[in-house]
């Protein structure tokens, strides 16, 4: 009966085991297809000048002068200059993005420089690194929950989270900060286990390459502190003075960005404005929602759409894992989880509902908060899945939300994959019915009264070469209209719009609204 039931937990952990490779073997494969095939949004046509050794100062002086371009000339700032050095980049990035550390670009101007500017092989490199989530999430599992199950669950988990795909196939520092987060985390465990200076020195080195990553990687800095204080009793024991010795060497590491950051606070308060621009609670509160179910299922969710409602079951599925890690694991599993999700989740959501802002509605703020959740949900899943004692009825239970949890997650990446745009491309969603519209007429001009850098940079990349700009600051500058019939007024001020109707010579036709593009015609 021994050798049956040994047989029979043999088999299911291979068969396990296969299965979660395939996910993984998928999920790879989800970060890799179709790397070019969305818009090339307003964030990733900066990383592409950051890198370039321009500075969007000189652009925006050279090119927002309202005289005719085509769309190489502003193509020329998503290449490397040549005549600008590595050093002189990096001199850039600190005067100009102090709130952007250099770690991510620094990777990505050689990267480029290597295999080329193209909008696959800027993204590949975000993709490649997003593979460095997996080793990393299974060590930290390891270090938490000890047994090789909740690591595989963990990787499934994250392997197919639409969140995680969306963001490894995006020119931006995301996938590497994640990454880096798991890994200073499980550094962390193990050298609270292990208590030797290789294993504080792993911590804090990794911990140095997290904060030159993303500057919220503070937020996981202060979890980790705080953790080990309630850990070890509030009283300072051996582990105590090693973490802090490991955070004076990892501020001496940070110092040089440190002094830019601190040196810089108004540019970086400018630069960020936009994000406490104040919204109401209801905004907040869907963005919450919103945010917790991306990780696991997204689609274009509406009231109109039936599988929005599905959001309602894992939602429950959530707060039941944080639940079920609190009451089944030690003090030392559960507390680092929470701390991780509420220390970096709640001073963000505060700042809003004290100060105004927009900032908690941001989902790439909120990687460790995500990354909390999905490992007490792993723990959940990989309890249920390993756990032979339960009845049949309750096993097929979870199986099938387990099953649900996976499905839901391939189907949403699926889609993810072949669509043009997504949410996260946020102020670039439009750019491919424009370019559509304009790309169609014959010689057509462009006028771009929106004043962004980025919006004009993530236009170039699908418009038609035959299509002119004409760029100007802001939409109330003096234009002069085109002789050309077929002109396109891309969010003109009001008044303008007034004064062009108030001639007989000119018609206005509005044609597409969502983005406020124009049509100017001769009469």
């Amino acid at each position: 009966m021994s050798t049956k039931l040994e047989r029979k937990s043999s088999l299911q952990a291979n068969w396990l085991q296969f299965t979660f490779v395939m996910i993984l073997v998928l999920g790879i494969f989800l970060r890799f297809v179709n790397l070019d095939k969305k818009v090339y949004w307003t964030d990733e046509t900066l990383t592409s000048l950051r890198i370039s050794g321009y500075t969007g100062v000189e652009v925006v002086d050279q090119l927002f002068d309202g005289r005719k371009i085509n769309v190489e000339e502003l193509q020329k700032y998503q290449r490397i200059n040549p005549e600008v050095s590595f050093t002189e980049t990096v001199k850039n990035l600190a005067i100009g993005n102090p709130h952007h550390p250099p770690l991510f670009y620094i990777m990505e101007r050689f990267w480029v420089q290597w295999f080329g500017s193209s909008v696959t092989v800027t993204r590949s490199l975000s993709a490649i690194l997003s593979l460095l989530v997996f080793p990393s999430v299974y060590w930290l599992c390891r270090e938490l929950f000890q047994k090789p199950i909740f690591g595989w669950v963990a990787i499934a988990i994250f392997a197919i989270s639409p969140f995680h795909i969306l963001y490894a196939q995006e020119a931006r520092q995301y996938s590497l900060w994640t990454a880096t987060i798991l890994l200073s985390s499980a550094a962390l465990l193990r050298a609270l286990r292990i208590n030797d200076r290789k294993s504080w020195a792993i911590y804090t080195a990794s911990t140095i390459f997290n904060l030159y990553t993303f500057l919220f990687s503070i937020l996981v800095v202060v979890a980790h502190g705080i953790y080990v204080g309630i850990i070890e009793g509030l009283r300072v024991t051996n582990k105590v003075k090693a973490f802090i010795v490991s955070c004076l060497l990892i501020m001496l590491g940070f110092f040089p960005w440190l002094i830019v950051v601190v040196g810089q606070l108004n540019k970086i308060n400018k630069a960020t404005d936009w994000s406490a621009i104040p919204v109401g609670y209801s905004f907040l509160i869907k963005a919450w929602i919103l945010h917790l179910v991306r990780l696991f299922f997204d689609i274009e969710f509406s009231w109109k759409n039936p599988l929005t409602y599905l959001s309602i079951p894992i939602l429950v599925l959530v707060v039941y894992s944080i639940y079920f890690l609190c009451r089944k694991t030690p003090q030392k599993t559960w507390l680092f989880i929470l701390t991780l999700i509420c220390i970096s989740f709640l001073p963000i959501v505060l700042a809003d509902l004290f100060f105004g802002g927009r900032r908690s509605s941001i989902s790439r703020y909120l990687v460790p908060y995500f990354i909390g959740i999905q490992l007490a949900v792993s723990y959940l899943l990989g309890v249920i899945i390993g756990n032979l004692s339960e009845s049949l009825q309750q096993r097929k239970v979870w199986q099938i939300i387990t099953v649900s949890i996976i499905s839901l997650g391939i189907f949403s990446s699926v889609i993810i994959s072949q669509a043009e745009v997504w949410w996260n491309k946020y102020t670039s969603v439009h750019h491919p019915y424009i370019a559509d519209i304009v790309n169609r007429d014959i010689e057509p001009i462009l006028v771009n009264f929106r004043g962004s850098l980025g919006y004009a940079l993530s236009l170039s990349y699908l418009l038609d070469s035959k299509v002119q700009l004409r760029l100007y600051r802001n939409p109330d500058a003096n234009y002069l209209p085109d002789e050309s019939k077929n002109v396109f007024l891309l969010y003109p001020s009001r008044s303008l719009l007034k004064k062009l109707e108030q001639e007989e010579k000119y018609k206005i036709q509005l044609v597409y609204k969502p983005a406020k593009l124009w049509k100017l015609e001769n009469n």
